[in-house]
């Protein structure tokens, strides 16, 4: 049994299939999705989002946004979203140092909290590769 799942960004739609499970992170945690689940509204905090396709998982890493759920379909409205697998590995360990050089040299509250938002991001560019490696 399957749902339809579609992930959207300002820019582009980055997933729009039937799927068998996903695992998305929440603002209060994660929470797993299978066919026929109740109606729901929920911020997506940033972070990986793992779909189940054809008995295989595959991940993505989110940048926040919204999910709507209902009627076997997840509409998931976000900032940014890349597939684990269009994600250079170099490329975002390098942002990934970045960051946290920047985290280390901000000062006030406001570039911490930049510097700290970056960060996370970076990081789960790098985890998202993880997942599948």
């Amino acid at each position: 049994m399957s749902f339809k799942f579609c992930v959207l960004t300002p820019n582009r739609i980055v997933w729009d299939s039937e799927v068998e499970e996903i695992i998305l992170s929440t603002n209060s945690g994660q929470i797993g999705i299978l066919p026929n689940h109740a109606p729901i509204a929920t911020a997506v905090d940033i972070g990986i989002l793992r779909i189940r396709l054809n008995n295989q998982w595959l991940t993505m890493a989110l940048m926040g946004g919204f999910a709507r759920i209902g009627n076997n379909e997840i509409t998931v409205l976000v900032n940014n979203a890349e597939k684990s697998s269009d994600i250079d590995l170099q490329e975002a360990q390098q942002t990934l140092e970045i960051a946290k050089v920047n985290l280390n040299k901000a000062q006030g509250k406001r570039q911490t909290i930049e510097a700290n938002l970056a960060l996370r991001r970076a990081r789960t560019r790098v985890e998202a590769i993880n997942m599948i490696s």
